[in-house]
């Protein structure tokens, strides 16, 4: 699908402005949402609401943090927290909005607005954080917790309040703070600029594909839906872009090397084309300016400031387990390149095995060691059929149910809504899930929300949750066939909405997903066991077009294949979060060359000859314009924490429901009301250790 783009400039937004009594009855931001849930009005949003709708929300919210911050009375968790928990959610709800409206549905337009945005933003938040008559109450609050009867998530509250002060320069000098300020305001527009960057690149790139000798070792769906794409472009023959669905498969079944090279080479070398859309300058201004905030409030690296708020805690912890995982996976991983290459050998490549060989002749090796591919199963593998056996499997353990609605309004006619219901038939939360990719939506999956869930005083709120996925689309004559990866990521991605949807917190600012970076993974990536799990592969898998269930064959040959290439696979992982590290580990301003910094920081892992123009950091949108600063980390160590925690269902058995209720009470449903490593062990009743990842994964 084409963007749309609105007639209307940022001149035009900004002159909007003029009467706020107007405004007020004319901006459906600022009125209440009336529709079914008080869902987000997608079918009246104007991309020029926006500016107007955050400059009067940010006035609402800082005179009511005022009026908090100027109060007479002694600072109570009531007069201080609970009112800090309520200034801003009008303001946060619209904010969810607008961003998650510029990662799947953006234009030229919103792209402007966000940079006048975010900086007004990280104004208010900056405000907020360095009101000193706020944070002496806060302050207050936290120094007589031990005097007061308050709960675990109380306490979790003033604590993180208080750290949010301190760790956004609350004890810095008045000129220390100005200087904060205008790092973050920088920061943010940065951020901006690299995911615009990033998204223009991945659009820019088609492979238009004329000759039909081409298309030889492709499997018929990826060539349907090529034609289609060239189709919708007014284009003669096939066309092929970076976008996941289409890209990957290219590398895994096109038989034509020179152009797997060029598509190769296109993906790795997005925003690193010394031109106006290349990311080398942010990715250095980024690495730099965060360095300099740490600094400014007394940190070596702005690693040492990240990782203090998380499980791992220091650099050298996480260096540590990265160290710890590459010994372990690299012996196998060179092993199976060495396997790919004898393979590519007997099929008569000559030559040097190059990064753009791998995948094609890794998907050869795979079927001829396990009888599996990736087209093998897809017929199996009906989105529908797949949402509804994550919805079945849903119901099983957490006893949730999920009904499809049409009266609630969305942003693309591709977007299918849900109600979902507790097992006692309770509204528990809005579910929406994006499955296709378009030019207007970012790459990659995620899960967010549009509204956070509270209890605050009895009135309670519930979540409403998105997955945002880049699918196989379907075409004319076939629905959209997932891969095995497809469903993989599917359940990942579920298991953070289970974690948005079922949580019972009572403030928002701790309810869901609003946990630490490397504990957020653990309900995501928990989930994706059950892919390989033939008891749940047999509640939905069936041939689209004959109704056949999954050959049990084919179930064990996918269940064999789960391992094939786990050294390579982690080695890459780990090459991430070592790259993640070094970039937010450097001790002084770096003014150096990026694809040599890059070089270095990734050679423990590297296994392949260098490809000139390649460059991961200059598209590294999780660390330079995402959360995981310091934290990509996480998802390696969330990993050992899933596969922990999962060998208590295997071992209990995977649809128990006493196992289920025990991760559903200690982890879903409480969000970051408490430390993770108590939830934690409040479930598993011991630590986590490496041995259940590395058993599973087949490297022990």
């Amino acid at each position: 699908m084409k963007r749309i783009y609105f007639l209307i400039s940022v001149v035009a937004i900004l002159a909007s402005c003029n009467s706020k009594t107007e405004m007020s009855t004319t901006n459906p931001l600022l009125q209440d949402f009336s529709n079914n849930y008080q869902a987000a009005p997608f079918d009246k949003i104007k991309t020029e609401n926006f500016v107007p709708a955050f400059k009067t929300l940010i006035e609402e919210s800082e005179n009511k943090i005022n009026a908090i911050a100027n109060c007479s009375e002694t600072p109570t968790f009531d007069n201080t927290i609970i009112a800090l928990e309520e200034s801003s959610m009008k303001l946060n709800r619209v904010s969810s909005i607008f961003y998650n409206l510029n990662s799947a549905e953006t234009n030229s337009e919103m792209q402007k607005a966000a940079q006048i945005i975010s900086p007004l933003l990280t104004e208010h938040e900056s405000k907020t954080t360095l009101n000193v008559a706020l944070f002496e109450r806060i302050k207050a609050l936290y120094n007589d917790m031990d005097n007061q009867n308050y709960s675990a998530e109380q306490i979790t509250v003033i604590t993180n309040y208080y750290k949010d002060f301190v760790r956004n320069g609350a004890n810095l000098s008045e000129t220390d703070k100005k200087h904060f300020v205008e790092i973050k305001k920088e920061l943010s527009s940065l951020s901006l600029t690299f995911d615009d960057n990033l998204l223009h690149e991945t659009n820019a790139f088609s492979l238009n594909i004329t000759d039909e000798k081409d298309l030889a070792g492709l499997p018929q769906y990826v060539i349907n839906a090529a034609k289609e794409e060239a189709d919708n472009q007014n284009k003669e023959g096939w066309i092929f872009t970076l976008n996941y669905p289409s890209y990957v498969p290219f590398m895994q079944y096109s038989a034509n090397r020179e152009l797997r090279e060029k598509m190769f080479k296109a993906y790795t070398s997005r925003a690193n084309h010394n031109d106006k859309y290349d990311n080398k300058a942010n990715v250095v201004k980024i690495a730099n300016l965060r360095l300099e905030l740490a600094n400014i409030l007394g940190y070596k690296t702005y690693a040492d400031y990240a990782l203090e708020e998380r499980m791992a805690l220091t650099p050298e912890k996480v260096n540590n387990f990265i160290k710890n995982l590459h010994n372990a996976s690299r012996p196998f991983a060179e092993k199976e390149i060495a396997e790919v290459a004898t393979l590519a050998k007997k099929e008569g490549f000559t030559g040097e095995l190059q990064r753009w060989d791998f995948s094609y002749y890794s998907e050869k090796l795979k079927a001829e060691k396990y009888g599996f591919n990736e087209e093998m199963v897809k017929p199996y593998f009906e989105l529908e059929k797949v949402s509804k056996g994550i919805f079945d499997l849903s119901n099983m353990l957490y006893g949730i149910t999920f009904k499809e609605v049409t009266n609630i309004p969305t942003y693309n006619k591709d977007v299918k809504t849900f109600e979902v219901y507790s097992s006692d038939n309770k509204f528990i939360s809005l579910l929406y899930m994006d499955f296709f990719p378009r030019e207007s939506k970012q790459g990659g999956a995620w899960m967010t929300e549009y509204c956070s869930q509270s209890n605050i005083n009895g009135k309670s709120i519930r979540p409403h949750v998105s997955i945002v996925c880049n699918f196989t689309k379907p075409t004319q004559d076939t629905p959209s066939l997932l891969t095995f990866s497809e469903v993989t990521t599917f359940l990942h991605e579920f298991g953070h909405a289970l974690h948005g949807m079922l949580t019972q917190c009572t403030y928002p600012s701790v309810s869901g997903t609003s946990v630490y970076r490397d504990f957020v993974e653990l309900p995501s990536q928990i989930m994706e066991n059950f892919a390989v799990k033939k008891e749940w592969l047999d509640m939905f898998a069936v041939h689209y077009k004959t109704g056949e269930k999954i050959p049990q064959d084919l179930i064990e040959k996918i269940i064999k294949a789960q391992n094939f290439q786990a050294g390579y696979s982690q080695e890459r992982q780990l090459s991430f979060g070592m790259n993640d590290m070094s970039w937010h580990s450097i001790n002084k301003p770096f003014n150096g060359d990026v694809v040599e910094f890059e070089k270095k920081a990734m050679s423990a892992t590297e296994l392949f000859p260098e490809v000139k123009g390649s460059l991961m950091s200059s598209s590294f949108s999780h660390i330079f314009a995402g959360g995981y600063a310091s934290g990509y980390y996480g998802y390696k160590w969330a990993e050992v924490l899933d596969a922990d925690a999962f060998s208590v269902f295997e071992k209990n058995g995977i649809f128990n429901k006493e196992i289920a209720n025990s991760f559903y009470e200690n982890i879903l449903s409480k969000g970051g009301s408490e430390h993770p490593s108590k939830l934690y062990k409040q479930f598993r009743g011991q630590e986590p250790t490496v041995d259940a990842l590395l058993e599973r994964s087949g490297l022990k």
